[in-house]
């Protein structure tokens, strides 16, 4: 079976958990020509594998991809599987996964390292409702795929944030936050440069539901009856925001897919 993979193979998986681990390998030269990364990809260096693998999660599949997909994706590629990886490598690579219309970071905001070499840390207040649910789950999907979320009573986020170097979010006066009538998570989707409609169209959604302007969008009713219920039922913040995902991963997917799907009865009834 061959290891390369078509990019439009791979860009239904962004924005869910079924997606495999990006791995930018292009060389530095040439990222710093052009910034743009696949939404979620951390950069390593393509000749030193064996130094970055053992910090990257077991288990999962690795994807590779360096400007056209020529040889140092193979390189990359070529020590992975010697390392006893699941990995392939993008076809053509960056280029045609941006011709394909794929999901881009096009810069990297404050508080983040280029390249991701350790997993961001981010801190917000307690008892999250919509926000604070969302913006984990964009980072972790589009962002930083290896990120860490801490919640705290919000009278001491932004002490922990100076203390610990953590990246304090949706809380007043830090860099991501509301921004007059728009909500952190289009904050973030502005500061990276994400490139995708389907995210543009699920961050108004929740700013609906977050900033109780329910008429902007359809959907925001529900979204803002189905976190307000989770949170009523579940204690542990962590435990809701990971619960939280699937009802983004499937709010995601019905922007991308099934705006124009109807649902009646009996079946074909208008």
């Amino acid at each position: 079976m061959s290891r390369k993979v078509q990019a439009q193979k791979l860009i239904p998986l962004v924005g869910t958990d079924r997606s495999p681990l990006f791995i930018d390998v292009r060389r530095l030269a040439v990222r710093a020509d052009n910034p743009v990364r696949i939404a979620g990809a951390l950069w390593r260096d393509h000749m030193k594998v064996g130094e970055w693998l053992p910090g990257l999660p077991s288990g999962r599949r690795l994807v590779v991809y360096c400007a056209q997909g020529h040889n140092v994706s193979e390189i990359a590629l070529a020590e992975l599987l010697v390392a006893g990886a699941e990995a392939g490598m993008l076809e053509g690579g960056l280029e045609a996964w941006i011709a394909a219309g794929g999901p881009t970071v096009a810069k990297e905001g404050p508080g983040i390292e280029p390249g991701l070499p350790q997993a961001s840390i981010w801190v917000t207040r307690e008892r999250p409702k919509i926000d604070r649910i969302a913006c984990p789950w964009l980072i972790r999907r589009f962002i930083d795929p290896l990120a860490i979320f801490h919640f705290a009573a919000a009278e001491w986020v932004i002490d922990m944030a100076e203390e610990t170097g953590w990246i304090p979010y949706d809380v007043k006066g830090v860099h991501y936050s509301h921004r007059g009538e728009t909500c952190t998570s289009d904050t973030l989707v502005e500061e990276f440069g994400i490139a995708d409609p389907a995210l543009l169209h699920l961050a108004r959604i929740v700013r609906a539901a977050d900033t109780a302007r329910l008429d902007l969008e359809p959907q925001a009713a529900g979204l803002l009856a189905l976190s307000l219920g989770l949170s009523a039922m579940e204690a542990d913040d962590l435990v809701q925001m990971e619960k939280g995902f699937l009802l983004y991963d499937s709010l995601y997917a019905w922007c991308r897919y099934a705006t124009a799907e109807t649902h009646n009865w009996p079946a074909g009834a208008t």
